[in-house]
């Protein structure tokens, strides 16, 4: 039961209400929770309101730009062009300083138009521009122009809660896009929401990096280490100072917690993993957080500084936004935030840029968002409040950074090498057995074409399988593996353990969670594709026909393994269990390139 008292007071300019519910925590405890709503209202900018802007000392702070609406993502080329997207218009604009003199120099030039248009990328002479569902590129011309806009993604998950769709490119020349989550905190029926997806350049092939990741719109590679770090929102409405903003190192395959899990090891009171999992189980398996910033303060665009016109002490550090709280009373954010790292590893968030609450914190003139390092090593900052781009430039005379080389490619492709370019389970030593098993599906026969339907670019739905009984198996494994993929290879398309003795057959259509209900007690594991059991075959259009090799391993015994785990994880803990062995195989090929969606 969830009791809520709610009042609501004027204060000057900004609204404010109070909540207090309280919230089954599982165990028959109640939790209460207060919770304000306050949004300080919008001020125009003026001079004296910039001129109260606080910085560290030998730092200036000027527009370099003005009367831009809602502007939000910015991006910098090699050539210095400077690129501003606007949500609410729905265009991306083009800015330049050619005289060098920290302001633009003309008016901003439209060179795209999309709707809802928000994140921005460069990857050599090439845009990208996100959207909620779609991704863009198109040619950077000689005079910072855009050529047409190629859409390469059309089909992105649904937006709800949080549209705000960003990408970056990896220094392993992959394109890493955020997707937020539908809701505050819930069970995500897409498992593309809540993530970050590793892209290829052209579209064409996407896994999940990373997932429980509320929002996660501010992130970047330290330059020392190549390590992926990024600031995620925390979960709304949980009280003033709950829950802090979070800084995380985020590794290919881990869990972040949302939304059942959230800080250190905190669990959220009013929700409930899917498929009898129990939140300690998913508290086991999700990564906590490393450093954490004041509630609701509402993390943006992050930038690890590589310019070399800071003093040396910001060598290595990032700098993020705060756009600033609705749901905390005093407000929070509205302020750029320095990370301070040592050895390649953060220690301190602390204000950097402040002053853009106003009256006591009852207004504010902006309400920062975007951030880039200029070509000539000065800061810029987005306003989407009063559409005002900030430079932010060093003019002391401490001793300046050295320009930061470009991140490091090793940690990434090492993540995305992990279990690849070895053999299939059934010919590697820990799958060494001289039982046999016999598998077939009524779906196909064995080295037949598998139909559309159990296929990625149709229903997707796992073909019904049967399996010879084996005498003296405690339980049975699945393991799914395409060798004909590219660039990982094998592709791993589904795991599942701990299927009980007494089953021989699963029915067709089995539910993609990580625990399932039917049948009772079977764990599903992490495929390639990043999900959680079954993903159908997807090759690239105009590739010659895969081989899936549906392999079934019986074990004597259960396995002690949480779900989430990869095929690696799998093989290691079956080793020297097996039993007896066998598989089925399927082909696949599309033929022609679906349309985008």
């Amino acid at each position: 039961m969830i009791s809520r008292v709610v009042g609501a007071t004027s204060i000057v300019a900004a609204l404010l209400a109070c909540s207090t519910s309280y919230a089954q925590q599982g165990d028959g405890t109640e939790v209460q929770i207060t919770t304000n709503v306050f949004k300080p209202n919008k001020v125009p900018v003026t001079s004296e309101r910039i001129g109260q802007l606080k910085v560290p000392e030998g730092f200036s702070v000027q527009p370099f730009a003005q009367g831009l609406g809602n502007s939000r993502i910015i991006a910098v080329s090699d050539k210095g062009f400077i690129y501003v997207s606007r949500r609410e218009e729905g265009d991306v604009l083009l800015l330049k300083d050619e005289d060098g003199d920290g302001k633009a120099d003309r008016a901003p030039i439209q060179v795209a138009s999309r709707a809802q248009a928000h994140g921005l990328a460069i990857k050599g002479d090439k845009l990208y521009l996100v959207t909620v569902k779609e991704v863009f590129v198109a040619d950077i011309q000689a005079d910072g122009t855009l050529g047409e806009l190629e859409m390469i993604i059309g089909d992105l998950p649904d937006s709800g809660q949080h549209p705000n769709r960003v990408m970056a490119f990896g220094p392993d020349g992959m394109l890493y896009i955020s997707v937020g989550s539908t809701c505050n905190a819930c069970n995500e029926s897409n498992p593309e929401n809540a993530t970050i997806i590793r892209a290829t350049p052209d579209g064409k092939s996407r896994t999940i990096f990373a997932s429980g990741l509320r929002n996660t719109i501010g992130y970047d590679w330290q330059p020392q280490t190549g390590e992926l770090w990024g600031l995620d929102h925390g979960i709304d409405l949980m009280g003033d100072e709950v829950q802090a903003e979070e800084l995380n190192k985020i590794e290919q395959g881990k869990q972040y917690g949302w939304p059942h899990v959230f800080g250190f090891g905190d669990i959220y009171p009013q929700s409930t993993p899917v498929g009898g999992v129990t939140k300690e189980q998913w508290r086991n398996q999700s990564q906590p957080m490393v450093l954490g910033y004041t509630a609701h303060a509402a993390p943006m665009q992050m930038k690890f500084y590589h310019g070399s016109a800071f003093p040396a002490e910001f060598a290595g550090d990032a700098f993020a936004t705060m756009r600033g709280s609705w749901n905390r009373n005093p407000a929070s954010g509205y302020e750029v935030v320095r990370i301070h790292f040592e050895n390649g590893q953060p220690k301190t968030i602390e204000p950097f840029l402040t002053g853009f609450l106003t009256d006591g914190g009852k207004t504010h003139f902006a309400r920062p968002v975007g951030l880039a390092v200029a070509k000539d090593g000065s800061l810029l900052m987005a306003d989407d409040a009063n559409g005002v781009i900030y430079r932010i430039a060093y003019t002391g005379d401490a001793q300046k950074a050295d320009t930061a080389a470009t991140a490091p490619a090793d940690v990434m492709e090492a993540q995305a090498k992990k279990g690849a370019d070895v053999p299939l389970a059934l010919k590697r030593p820990e799958t060494e057995t001289q039982g046999k098993i016999t598998v077939s599906t009524e779906a196909f026969s064995d080295s037949q074409a598998i139909p559309a339907k159990y296929s990625e670019y149709a229903d997707g739905v796992s073909p019904a399988l049967k399996w010879s009984a084996v005498p003296k198996a405690a339980s049975y494994a699945i393991m799914m593996e395409d060798p004909d993929s590219s660039p990982l290879k094998p592709f791993v398309h589904w795991l599942a353990w701990n299927i009980p003795a007494t089953v021989t057959t699963l029915p067709e259509g089995l539910q993609e969670q990580l625990r399932l209900v039917e049948p009772e007690g079977v764990l599903q594991g992490r495929n390639t594709s990043g999900t959680h059991g079954y993903f159908g075959p997807k090759p690239p259009p105009g590739d010659k026909p895969h081989h899936y090799h549906i392999q079934v391993v019986a074990l004597d015994s259960m396995i002690d393994l949480p779900p989430t785990s990869d095929r690696d994880a799998l093989l290691s803990a079956i080793s020297g269990h097996v039993i007896a062995k066998g598989e089925i195989v399927g082909t696949y090929q599309q033929k022609i390139e679906p349309p985008k969606q």
